[in-house]
């Protein structure tokens, strides 16, 4: 496959967004302007390789959407307990917060995955021909184009049925309102099976790497195609297949945990690609990320005190010694004096970026999540003891405090899944995963656990508004976002979801 210089990947990357800006009259009218899948675009390998980098720079915005990365961050926590609402908090973002959710709400619009899917299935669709074309053009890079493709369609689609279970499963690209069809939803178990479909034909074909590291880390290779497999798998709660996937990724050799010192925030959130990332979302100076207006500009949310609390918070301090500290805590997931969400707007655990540097990528998975997923899946398949040791050592690269540890019994599945739980939380605060972890250990079982989800209700939601908040939350039809009502008026197949009806 021929690679491009990383420098022309990014600059290509963006002038497909800017290129790409179309609006859309209905969710999937996704044509780019510059005529991305006429017919006479699709001769030669140099526009194959043009479209598959659309694929990767539709994530970062365009038209009136926000960069992908943000949806996925409000869908990702905005549910959840370590946020709070600050100054700039619009009413759609508190309404959810609040779980007072309804089909008007424009953070449930599901238009910038789906022009996403629409490069992903353009790809699919019109780069097997041009292999008819252009002489030079390999079976073998078509096969690694088109593993990148159901890759990255494969994951959308994961945020999709995670977010609204049931959703349109579109296969084919779509050009235009003419060829639109009226599509009903797929049930949420179909569309994981072909998530998973896409996946095993992904893992076959995708590079095991482009031979640099920011393209390794900036696009899909085989250990991404893994490491999105293990999630996937533990939703499914197949744990045995999740712990495979895993396993891959550990014996790669590839990555690792980066040491935890005093320069693990800048190298692994300030600077990025290092090597404990395993996909990153790129952004920089030409395509700035949204968060530093989020995040600082007018903060549109700050650290919640279950994150800052330094008694009863999640990271909690040692009163004797400040400096010994939780590396992950005050200076990496939030600024504790204030409040600010720092892992986006931080260079270092003292230094903030300054507007011009809003580039933090958006890290969708990272050698620690391997680790903790893995640990998750030996609790579940009766490896209570293995699963703590790879806990204690994500805890002891971040040198978190005795006062947060457990004592586990290693025969005591649940015990141990509530101990990976809260040091996810630890680990992954502010990146998009904390109300997607909730809500897989609280519906494991047939919602063995919903004490997990009505516990956090009773904690983040005003104590006016709890008790119908817990009632709602009783029913798992709630967990979904309801379909957006623009898209209910478009297409007369769709039906809303059974909550908001």
């Amino acid at each position: 496959m021929q690679v491009l210089s990383y420098r022309v990947f990014r600059f290509l990357c963006f002038l497909i967004v800017v290129n790409s800006a179309v609006s859309c009259k209905k969710y999937l009218d996704l044509q780019p302007e510059d005529g991305i899948i006429r017919q006479n675009f699709w001769k030669t390998k140099e526009q194959v390789a043009a479209a598959v980098n659309g694929c990767y720079a539709s994530l970062l915005g365009g038209g009136s959407d926000a960069p992908v990365p943000e949806y996925l961050f409000l869908w990702g926590e905005l549910r959840a307990d370590l946020l709070t609402p600050s100054t700039g908090i619009s009413a759609a973002e508190l309404d959810i917060m609040y779980d007072n959710i309804l089909e008007t709400n424009g953070i449930t619009n599901w238009r910038a995955i789906y022009r996403t899917i629409n490069y992903c299935n353009t790809v699919i669709d019109f780069a097997p021909d041009v292999l008819k074309n252009d002489q030079t053009f390999s079976q073998q890079a078509l096969d690694a184009y088109m593993g990148e493709a159901k890759a990255l369609r494969a994951l959308m689609y994961f945020y999709l049925v995670r977010s609204f279970r049931d959703v349109p499963l579109v296969l084919k690209a779509t050009s235009s309102d003419d060829q639109l069809e009226q599509l009903a939803k797929s049930p949420g178990a179909d569309v994981l099976q072909q998530i998973v479909k896409d996946l095993a034909e992904a893992e076959t074909t995708a590079p095991i790497t482009f031979g640099n590291i920011a393209f390794d880390r900036g696009r899909i290779t085989r250990y991404t195609v893994n490491a999105i497999q293990a999630d996937v798998y533990l939703w499914m709660e197949k744990y045995q297949e999740a712990l495979t996937a895993c396993d891959k990724i550990i014996n790669s050799g590839r990555y690792g945990l980066l040491t935890g010192n005093s320069s693990w925030f800048t190298t692994l959130f300030s600077n990025g690609n290092s090597t404990e990332g395993i996909f990153e979302i790129q952004f920089d100076r030409q395509k700035l990320n949204s968060f530093y207006n989020m995040f600082r500009t007018r903060p549109r949310f700050l650290a919640s005190t279950i994150v800052t609390d330094p008694d009863l918070g999640i990271y909690k301090a040692d009163l004797i010694d400040p400096t010994n500290k939780d590396i992950r805590g005050d200076g990496a997931a939030a600024r504790f004096g204030d409040g600010l969400i720092w892992k986006y707007i931080g260079i270092d655990a003292d230094n903030m970026r300054a507007a011009e540097e809003s580039f933090a990528h958006w890290i969708v998975y990272r050698f620690a999540d391997i680790l903790l997923m893995k640990a998750e899946a030996q609790a579940l398949t009766g490896k209570g003891q293995n699963a703590l040791d790879l806990v204690a050592a994500i805890r002891q690269r971040a040198h978190a405090l005795p006062s947060t540890a457990q004592s586990v019994d290693p025969t005591n599945t649940e015990a141990i899944c509530d101990y990976i739980l809260e040091e996810r939380a630890r680990e992954f605060a502010y990146e998009g995963k904390r109300w997607y972890d909730l809500l897989r250990h609280a519906k494991r079982n047939n919602y063995q656990r919903l004490d997990i989800l009505l516990n956090m209700v009773s904690i983040t939601v005003p104590g006016n508004l709890q008790q119908s908040a817990i009632a709602k939350f009783k029913d798992p039809n709630s967990h979904y976002f309801p379909i957006y009502q623009y898209e209910l008026q478009t297409d007369k197949n769709l039906v809303q979801n059974p909550f908001y009806k």
